[in-house]
């Protein structure tokens, strides 16, 4: 599995989580104690971001990192290596 796809669907995971507790991303950056432009590219899926801030975000969202078979990937994650 290409590790850009689970960066995504990390950072996809960490916004619906920050949007079920009613969190701003200004909010959750402070919590976790980065900036709020890397929870935005946290959220984008960047691979530039280093697992330290990741474990911040996932932390203040009182969570955990789990491991989880692959699943594959759907026709929307794809779409753009079609075009």
């Amino acid at each position: 599995m290409d590790y850009s796809l689970i960066t995504t669907r990390l950072g996809e995971q960490l916004r619906n989580r920050r949007l079920n507790r009613g969190l701003t991303q200004a909010r959750l950056a402070a919590l976790a104690g980065i900036t709020r432009q890397k929870v935005i590219a946290i959220e984008k899926g960047d691979l530039t971001v280093g697992m330290t801030a990741y474990a911040r975000v996932v932390g203040a969202l009182d969570c955990e990192f789990a491991l989880v078979p692959a699943a594959m990937p759907t026709l929307d994650e794809i779409e753009g290596v079609f075009s």
